[in-house]
């Protein structure tokens, strides 16, 4: 095997030579409680908009269904900059490095834009695909909009993000978003309900609030970027040469996870067009969960970020098996983080419900699906950590031929156990359930098979 190169920066160090479970705790822990601090936006305004009744909750659950395909297009700029810039980082070429970054800043101006735009125009036409009840709509419909537009500062603080992951160093982004985090949870009750000078927008306040916390965000980032906080120097200039070969590499590299989440995305616009059909209460459930479930599945996101990172530098130092076995030991810590969880959700179904509504009927249909979500929350965990792997090697097409038929399968699954063999809601959960436990024993092996230790991000 090669020599790997010196590394110049203490957090490449620790990754490519430290302690496998340091480097893993270190990487991950920063990235997790970012993750986390990404869906509290979407949590807090929930909780908030939970105080209004069912309609509203039922409105931003609705609207989250799509504001995670926008997520998913944001995901092949991060996903594509983390792959190429930690695999440069690891081959100790920094000015490759430098030059991805510069790169693809001038990409995410156009891309912003181009996500930004479509969802803000067509935002009814889309929230009308799920049939839900006209004051729903409605206020889905106003919601969805100006997260839409929020997109914008979204892409800028996902790219800036990517970068320092790509880095080894997630803790400056942390700092940033718990920032944010603050002002979200400061201006949503004042713009929600009215509160002093401020005017009563209810579900359109929550949306504002996001809005105005990611452009704080954006700045801060901007600002701390033109200080120098990475191994290398990044110009921020508008003006430039696009190397489309090099951001045709990118996009080959981040599109297929994109496809994946926007995949996910749309099975769910279908399932909550099922769980519609047993009433507005019951698609409140629905949101509460998902909500209930990113408990989880936003830390096994975290950890799947900082496995990007181990597998792209440690590949790039020609090291694969080193690589490989991150991986292994963060599935461990994965496992037995939500194999903890999942117990307190089998045991206190009712109580984790009732956190995000007073509602009797959403409390009944929320504990079944809670204890049901239970099952499969470690598979889940699994099946995270090895798209992060894949994705960190540069190789992010098993993940998508694994994942897309297995999201594919729960519209008919949820269709057969709900309605045709009248399981009810309780069958929708049944069939969310399965097809996670199947996709992640197949994934696994997919990794195992040692393909991705080969791929190239040049």
């Amino acid at each position: 095997m090669d020599t790997p190169p010196t590394p110049i920066n203490k957090d490449i160090e620790s990754i490519l030579r430290g302690h496998p479970y340091k480097a893993i705790i270190r990487l991950a822990w920063p990235t997790t409680v970012s993750m986390l601090l990404h869906t509290f936006f979407n949590v807090v305004n929930l909780i908030w908009v939970g105080r209004l009744g069912p309609v509203p909750i039922a409105a931003v659950i609705s609207a989250t269904f799509i504001i995670w395909i926008l997520y998913s297009l944001i995901s092949i700029l991060s996903t594509g900059v983390v792959a190429m810039v930690s695999r440069f980082l690891g081959a100790g070429q920094f000015d490759e490095a430098r030059e991805v970054a510069e790169q693809t800043w001038r990409f995410a101006l156009i891309f912003a834009c181009a996500i930004a735009l479509p969802g803000y125009y067509f935002r009814e036409s889309i929230i009308a695909v799920m049939h839900l009840e006209p004051e729903v709509a409605k206020a889905a419909s106003d919601y969805l909009g100006i997260y839409s537009l929020t997109s914008i500062f979204i892409v800028f603080a996902e790219w800036a993000g990517a970068l320092f992951r790509a880095s080894g160093n997630p803790r400056t982004p942390l700092i940033v978003f718990a920032v944010g985090l603050v002002f979200n949870l400061a201006l949503d009750p004042l713009l929600i309900f009215g509160i002093g000078p401020f005017p009563r927008m209810e579900v359109v306040g929550a949306a504002v609030a996001t809005a105005i916390s990611y452009a704080l965000i954006a700045v801060a980032i901007f600002w701390l970027l033109r200080g120098r906080p990475l191994p290398f120097e990044v110009r921020l200039s508008v003006v430039g040469r696009m190397d489309w070969r090099r951001i045709g590499r990118l996009l080959m590299i981040g599109t297929p996870i994109s496809i994946l989440g926007i995949v996910f995305s749309i099975v769910y616009l279908f399932i909550n067009r099922i769980t519609a059909g047993f009433g507005t209460e019951t698609v409140a459930t629905l949101g509460i969960g998902n909500r209930i479930e990113s408990i989880n599945y936003l830390v096994a996101s975290g950890f799947g970020l900082a496995t990007a990172t181990l597998v792209g530098q440690n590949l790039g130092a020609r090291n694969p098996d080193r690589a490989a076995a991150m991986t292994h030991k963060t599935i461990l810590l994965v496992s037995a983080y939500i194999g903890v969880t999942s117990l307190f959700f089998l045991i206190f179904p009712e109580a984790i419900v009732r956190v995000f509504t007073n509602d009797p009927a959403v409390i009944e249909a929320g504990r079944g699906y809670i204890r049901i979500l239970a099952l499969s929350q470690v598979f889940m965990g699994w099946e995270i950590v090895l798209e992060g792997a894949f994705s960190g090697a540069g190789d992010t097409w098993p993940p998508m031929i694994v994942a897309i038929p297995g999201a594919l399968a729960r519209i008919p699954l949820a269709w057969l156990l709900a309605d045709y063999w009248g399981l009810g809601p309780d069958g929708i959960w049944w069939a969310i359930s399965i097809t996670t436990i199947v996709k992640a024993v197949i994934l696994y092996i997919w990794f195992a098979r040692g393909t991705w230790k080969h791929r190239a991000v040049h």
